[in-house]
């Protein structure tokens, strides 16, 4: 499904008066009178301040840091129950209504040029958690690593964040996005950023309100490094990344029913029988275990149905691999046809009566990364063709595999690996 051009636009028309986002380190200079006394201002030292590493006080930004904080300290009424982003001046790039991608959706930008994770936990209980949102989503590292903080202590102070947001509402979603890609010119080398990724995704093993969007692999180029067409500084998104970005969130967005998702009123062919009703899981199994009836999430929540669709979820330990099954078997030549969204860098597969087709955004994890038609963030058609013990694959009418051999009868299945995976739309049709 491709978004509708007023989404488009907006996303290429994203403000990015940068200049006064990104500035050189100034020396650190003592608050002004007026900063010290609001309640708002960054604290003169660090004694008894949550978390732990680089707190800044170059003198910008402090006055940055209380412009903001007492402008929405004058909308807490306004922005009650919104959509909260929260970070540094990637987030503030997008402008306050986040640059209008979300319409008929309440969003609160809460965030400030240069902030670290620790600045987020100093300001965490006034700027969102005083909002009650009804979500957040959260970019926030890259500053710490600039100021030679080690990914570990970054990561400690992330998991401080999450634990509080947790404590405020442990159903309330969040959307905790990897850190994107920079350049070592700006002391965010690669492997420090993949090493920081590593740690934060480590942490949320036993956190399922958390959501994580795979922005780096979304963004890293051969080497590891920012794009300089879509990250002309190597830091900051340009029109074309801010677009990519809201590409790459809306599917957890619409999964953890933060924005609305376009209704599907999609009717079979004649000949095709629905495997999936759009409602719940009836008529198919997960790991071997009795049917699921109609459930609509298994017990560890890695196959959910949500908005008319069966969602992979994103696995928070790597390499634990699960999958359900249709109850029905197929003994005929068939033909099998879906639609997936693939998040990105996410991996799934389909289980064609056993032997497994690797469904994935193919274009980052593979393997058919030189496809011509495939559509990244978009929706693809797979068609599966069975006939006499071969598998005829196609994505979007472009062959994936040409005679997969399989079995002479077994199920269809779907496996969840790693990254968001949706399916929508599928039917089979066997032969007479």
């Amino acid at each position: 499904m491709k978004l509708p051009p007023c989404f488009l636009l907006a996303a290429l028309v994203v403000p990015l008066a940068l200049s006064g986002l990104l500035r050189a380190a100034e020396p650190v200079a003592a608050a002004p009178a007026a900063a010290v006394a609001s309640p708002l201002a960054i604290p003169a030292t660090d004694d008894g301040l949550p978390g732990a590493g680089p707190v800044r006080r170059y003198e910008w930004f402090q006055k940055l840091w209380l412009e903001r904080r007492t402008n929405w300290a004058a909308r807490v009424t306004q922005d009650q129950g919104a959509l909260v982003f929260l970070g540094d001046s990637i987030t503030q790039g997008w402008t306050d209504n986040i640059g209008g991608m979300y319409p008929g959706v309440k969003v609160a930008n809460r965030g400030i040029s240069g902030d670290t994770t620790r600045g987020v936990l100093i300001r965490l209980q006034e700027d969102v958690l005083s909002l009650k949102p009804k979500g957040v989503v959260l970019l926030i590292g890259t500053n710490d690593l600039e100021e030679q903080a080690e990914p570990a202590t970054v990561a400690a102070n992330l998991g401080l964040i999450i634990a509080a947001l947790k404590q405020h509402n442990p159903t309330m979603p969040v959307i905790l996005c990897n850190v994107f890609p920079s350049s070592a010119t700006k002391k965010r080398p690669a492997s420090k950023i993949r090493a920081l990724n590593q740690l934060y995704l480590a942490g949320l093993a036993n956190e399922p309100q958390v959501t994580v969007v795979d922005t780096y692999a979304l963004f890293a180029n051969t080497f590891g490094d920012a794009n300089a067409d879509e990250f002309p500084d190597l830091l900051h998104p340009n029109g074309i990344g801010y677009a990519r970005w809201e590409r790459a969130l809306r599917p957890a967005l619409e999964a953890n029913g933060l924005v609305p998702s376009w209704p599907d009123d999609f009717t079979p062919e004649p000949g095709f029988t629905s495997l999936f009703n759009g409602r719940d899981f009836t008529g198919w199994t997960y790991s071997e275990t009795p049917a699921l009836g109609g459930k609509t999430d298994t017990s560890d929540g890695r196959f959910v149905v949500r908005n008319g669709r069966l969602v992979v979820t994103p696995a928070r330990v790597v390499r634990v691999f699960k999958r359900v099954v249709t109850e029905r078997v197929f003994a005929k030549d068939f033909t099998l046809k879906l639609e997936f969204r693939a998040s990105p860098n996410a991996d799934s597969g389909i289980y064609v009566r056993g032997p497994q087709l690797q469904c994935r955004d193919f274009l980052i994890a593979g393997p058919y990364m030189n496809l011509k038609r495939y559509r990244p963030l978009d929706w693809n058609e797979i068609v599966i063709t069975v006939k006499g013990g071969l598998a005829h694959c196609t994505c979007n009418g472009e062959v994936l595999i040409d005679a997969m051999p399989i079995p002479t009868s077994g199920p269809i299945g779907l496996e969840s690996d790693h990254g968001q995976m949706e399916y929508r739309r599928i039917r089979v049709q066997e032969a007479q």
